[in-house]
């Protein structure tokens, strides 16, 4: 029998695995897709994200350095840095590979094969006919297992999509940049020297009812950008419905992670954050044998998160608000930098 079967192989798998390896735990993950596995994001790791990496010993990846972050309604710029040092843009498939090495350098067995069917016992838990005394949910937003647990909550706000792209264009900022819209926003990345990701999120019922891409009926909403874009190096990819509530996130032997453990909105850029150190708190409640604690461990985790997301949407969700957020913060940058590191502080 192993110790923990992880469900799923990306950033929040696989930090489950090594985790769990540094704490002397066996683990076996399923992921059926192909390495390295790719998925519409933002792609900007914030200070703790990057810290997060130093602990699991995963050499950070390469990338392009950002200092913090800008807003951009139309004329009307704000500026907030991180206190912590900087943030670091990377490719989703470079920090997949980043951290894949390491799971295969320490030895964990991945089996790249689609879960079938698991069941649980008071004394263990069965994946694919493979024995384990836990098993740890990291199959993402729209996570299977969730759904067969049934602790599937409804959600309480707009569905909101996303598609990411990017472009063979030079960095122009030292900043990632959030340019707004009525309806929608869109995040620059710094990626490499040449490169940016650009991705856009929006309320899926104010997609225009057009046929045709999606890329490029949103990024008209944003034309002083779209001038500014070099020519598309990958194909748009699309991501969503985002916000995924959760009654709980520890069913018998069950722990939920990551995305999969609950999500509300990309907009503050936590995503991998939250994979990471939910990971990480799920094998420590492991280990310790208190996984009666992992739920208070998750809350504590992800409580800023869900506050500071929670206020920025309804701020956005409000035509009057919206317009005034970026001259506020603009000519209150100390407000902007209070925010930006309360939601980055370690």
């Amino acid at each position: 029998m192993t110790d923990v079967v992880i469900v799923g192989g990306g950033p929040a798998g696989l930090a489950a695995a090594i985790h769990a390896a540094q704490a002397g735990l066996q683990s076996i993950i399923f992921e059926p897709k192909n390495n390295p596995i790719d998925k519409a994001c933002g792609e900007g790791l914030m200070p703790p994200t990057l810290r997060a990496l130093d602990t699991m010993n995963v050499p950070r990846p390469e990338g392009y350095p950002f200092v913090g972050i800008r807003y951009v309604d139309g004329n009307t710029v704000a500026e907030g840095q991180f206190s912590m040092g900087p943030g670091l843009g990377v490719r989703r498939t470079t920090l997949q590979q980043a951290l894949r090495h390491r799971v295969e350098n320490l030895g964990i067995e991945i089996r790249e094969e689609r879960v079938q069917s698991w069941n649980q016992d008071e004394n263990g838990v069965t994946v694919n006919g493979v024995r384990s005394q836990w098993m740890i949910a990291a199959d993402g937003l729209q996570s299977s297992v969730r759904r067969q647990l049934s602790v599937t909550a409804t959600p309480t706000r707009p569905p909101r999509l996303g598609i990411r792209r990017h472009f063979k264009t030079a960095p122009w900022s030292p900043y990632v940049e959030i340019h707004w819209s009525p309806t929608a926003e869109a995040y620059v990345t710094p990626i490499s020297e040449d490169t940016i990701g650009v991705a856009i999120l929006y309320y899926k019922n104010a997609d225009p009812p057009e046929q045709g891409d999606p890329w490029d009926r949103w990024i008209q909403a944003f034309p002083k950008l779209y001038e500014r874009l070099g020519q598309p190096c990958t194909a748009p990819m699309g991501a969503g419905p985002f916000e995924q509530r959760v009654t709980q996130r520890t069913v018998g032997r069950i722990l939920l992670i990551g995305d999969a453990a609950g999500y509300l909105d990309p907009i503050t850029g936590e995503g991998i954050r939250l994979g990471f150190e939910t990971a990480q708190a799920a094998i420590e409640c492991i280990a310790s044998d208190n996984v009666n604690q992992y739920e208070q461990a998750w809350r504590r985790i992800a409580r800023r998160y869900w506050w500071l997301t929670s206020g920025l949407l309804t701020l956005r969700e409000r035509p009057f608000t919206r317009s005034r957020l970026v001259p506020t913060l603009k000519t209150f940058p100390s407000l902007f930098n209070f925010a930006l590191n309360s939601l980055n502080h370690a």
